[in-house]
């Protein structure tokens, strides 16, 4: 049996863990099976505890974009380690991290440490609502913005209804301020603002959306966002726990060429570590404790693990920008390759990418938002997912989640991971 330690292991910790896991897509649910678990990792690969070799696509789902084990950031947290892990009390890696980043991402001039995405949007949110004065938020089907309540929503039977709860334990008190829309239809933004004018705090958004797989917004959409906030007294919110260092420097701030109002990090940030981050203006976060109203606290905030993590990859990062260069014409040649075993094999797909991002859906019609993404044949992904793990390419397990490229991965790998989609099809 190819996976029996992992296997094995799987039914263990189910005993203990809810569905055997820490994070629902790790369960395998998605496209059957059961998970491997990981051992170890280095560079590009994975190594499961059956001794298996993988390429690894999912880069611990966005953060470590150098590879796994990078030294640099190795030796940096072994170091700190030594000196202590946790002291609740105010350290200079804190700031030193916070002025690397205010100083690679545009349109920031303070930044606040928290310890997840999830966090990191929740205290967002809470920020803009405190700032504005105003109750309501927009966010898109299919961005994912962590399990806060107000994010757990899905849409009711209109554009222009109150969200209603999808998951159990979320309040209809909560959805109601929650109002969705679709991503890339500024009309129906246009439309939801309209309907309740004088009431939206913010606009929240997946710059580049990396949950309903890569979905790329159009210039129309995202240009038209920025300039109905700024026209309606609307903060606009991009959740770059993905993007933000990934796709550039300033990450899609940058990328876009779109200001935002308050941008949330993760990810790359910590450099593998748990760690979140909101930033905005000077004038935005003197609103938050202890300068302003806005309560936001957490103990293990600026952890001086995570800070040496996130302050050692940002350096790497910021001396060596040619690395986001590298990273999209990887992507770019990964792109190709399988779009040309695709074609030739007679199999409909469509292809999204934006930098280091690319996500292959097995459908005949455009992704542009959760409802196309939503077409996609999952029984063909299913057998490509599995047909890959078995050839050593590890994938995310779900069809609507983004691959994450790191720059260890070399051209030999990418050759051999469209030789094994030409095998399983």
């Amino acid at each position: 049996m190819r996976y029996q330690r992992s296997s094995a292991l799987f039914a263990e910790a189910k005993k203990f863990i809810p569905g055997g896991v820490n994070s629902p897509v790790r369960a395998f649910k998605a496209v059957g099976g059961e998970p491997i678990f990981i051992k170890k990792a280095s560079g590009a690969y994975l190594y499961d505890e059956d001794g298996h070799e993988y390429i690894d696509y999912i880069s611990s789902w966005g953060p470590l974009i150098l590879g796994h084990a990078h030294e640099p950031v190795l030796n940096a947290v072994i170091a700190k380690a030594k000196e202590g892990t946790s002291f609740g009390i105010p350290t200079q890696i804190e700031t030193q991290l916070a002025q690397l980043a205010v100083e690679m991402v545009p349109h920031i001039d303070k930044i606040r440490f928290v310890n997840s995405g999830t966090e990191a949007c929740m205290s967002a949110v809470r920020l803009a609502r405190g700032y504005t004065g105003k109750d309501k938020i927009i966010k898109f089907a299919g961005c994912y913005h962590g399990h806060s309540d107000s994010f757990l929503i899905q849409a009711g039977s209109g554009a222009v209804t109150f969200g209603s709860p999808n998951s159990p334990g979320v309040t209809q008190g909560t959805a109601k301020d929650t109002l969705l829309a679709n991503y890339n239809d500024l009309e129906g933004v246009k439309t939801l603002v309209a309907a309740n004018k004088g009431q939206i705090a913010a606009i929240i958004i997946e710059p580049v959306a990396g949950n309903m797989g890569c979905i790329v917004p159009t210039e129309p959409f995202i240009k038209g966002l920025r300039n109905l906030c700024t026209e309606e007294g609307i903060l606009l919110l991009f959740d770059e726990v993905m993007t933000g260092f990934r796709l550039a420097k300033g990450g899609a701030q940058e990328a876009l060429g779109i200001a935002a109002d308050i941008v949330m990090f993760g990810k790359v940030i910590g450099g593998g570590l748990p760690v979140g981050a909101f930033a905005a203006s000077a004038e935005i976060m003197s609103h938050l404790a202890p300068e302003g109203p806005v309560y936001q606290a957490g103990t293990l905030s600026g952890n001086p693990l995570a800070m040496s993590a996130g302050l050692a990859m940002l350096t790497e990062l910021n001396n060596k920008p040619g690395t986001f260069d590298s990273l999209a014409k990887k992507t770019a040649f990964l792109h190709q390759g399988i779009a040309d075993v695709l074609t030739q094999k007679g199999v409909p797909h469509q292809i999204n990418r934006f930098g280091s991002m690319v996500s292959v859906h097995f459908c005949e019609a455009p992704v542009i938002d959760f409802a196309s993404a939503a077409k996609g044949n999952n029984d063909t992904f299913k057998t490509y997912f599995h047909g890959m793990l078995d050839q050593g390419i590890y994938l995310p397990p779900s069809a609507f989640e983004s691959y994450f490229l790191n720059d260890a991965i070399s051209y030999a790998d990418l050759e051999r991971t469209v030789q094994a989609v030409a095998k399983v099809f």
